[in-house]
């Protein structure tokens, strides 16, 4: 089981958009399409689907957040061919951040923001070995510049099987960017790969609800534990969502949340939604009594 699964929240365009990504990327498929009735944006549908082996799930759930550059995802590829031909899908009918083309560090690759405003960076791996294909990448801009990697050093001291791999720090004379704070930094959450960097660059962005991290729990007592840990921002508690302490969303969740408001029956999904849309941290307990109700 995938622990932290990246979570998008789209207008009304979640099924579009998971058909469209599975179109895009081989190997990839939806796992599962659930909808929920008489929620805050009415009725909403809640997508699960793999991309290369990752795990994303997606809910349409009206306008308030909208995707921005501060998290993007890494797509690794083996060849240039390969580069290109997902940079062509991708970047239909979305803007070019970065133009593809031969860069220092990757003969191929470009950054793009989807049809759906969704950030990719599409890289050549010259060769290298691949670990995993696509890799949620945390940009720190505004407020948090300079805090990336003191962020991860708490993820890590945070989540079970969790390393850093490997830190680079800017040098002196790349400004903006401060000597000594983080160029980038790769490391494991749960043994899945993640990467983050920090930037001085002004940017009218910052980290928001469009993208969290669904972090799927066994237990209550993992589910009070991931929560104490992370919640730092407390009107930000909904629903099993909150937001540490550099403003990045999470949800904390049961791990049979899906089986909960996935089984089919309407009536157990309406009453396990109705039993959850008042929380902040989720109660397992009584999500499962909800659950079977009779």
């Amino acid at each position: 089981m995938q622990k932290i699964v990246p979570h998008l929240w789209y207008d009304k365009q979640a099924e579009e958009a998971a058909q469209f990504y599975v179109s895009t990327f081989p190997d990839s498929k939806i796992l599962s399409k659930t909808m929920l009735y008489e929620t805050p944006s009415g009725t909403v549908d809640v997508m699960t689907f793999k991309l290369l082996n990752q795990e994303f799930q997606a809910i349409g759930a009206g306008p308030e957040f909208r995707f921005n550059p501060s998290i993007s995802f890494h797509v690794i590829c083996k060849t240039i061919e390969e580069v290109e031909a997902i940079w062509k899908k991708l970047s239909a009918g979305g803007s070019v951040l970065m133009e593809l083309g031969s860069y220092p560090f990757s003969e191929r690759y470009g950054w793009l923001q989807d049809r759906y405003g969704l950030s990719w960076q599409i890289f050549y791996s010259g060769g290298a070995d691949i670990k995993r294909k696509i890799t949620p990448v945390i940009m720190f801009v505004g407020d948090v510049s300079g805090k990336a990697e003191e962020a991860i050093n708490f993820w890590t001291s945070i989540f079970v099987d969790s390393k850093i791999d490997s830190i680079l720090h800017y040098r002196k004379g790349e400004e903006p960017d401060k000597e000594g704070s983080l160029k980038y930094g790769s490391f494991a959450l749960f043994g899945q790969e993640f990467g983050a960097m920090d930037s001085a660059h002004p940017h009218l962005f910052s980290f928001n609800e469009a993208i969290s991290f669904i972090v799927k729990c066994d237990t209550q007592a993992e589910i009070d534990n991931y929560w104490s840990r992370l919640s730092a921002v407390s009107e930000a508690e909904q629903c099993g969502w909150l937001k540490d302490k550099y403003g990045l969303s999470w949800q904390v969740t049961p791990a049979v949340m899906e089986k909960l408001l996935g089984s089919g029956d309407q009536e157990k999904t309406a009453r396990v939604t109705q039993a959850f849309l008042p929380m902040k941290k989720l109660d397992l307990t009584k999500l499962l009594e909800a659950y079977n109700a009779k």
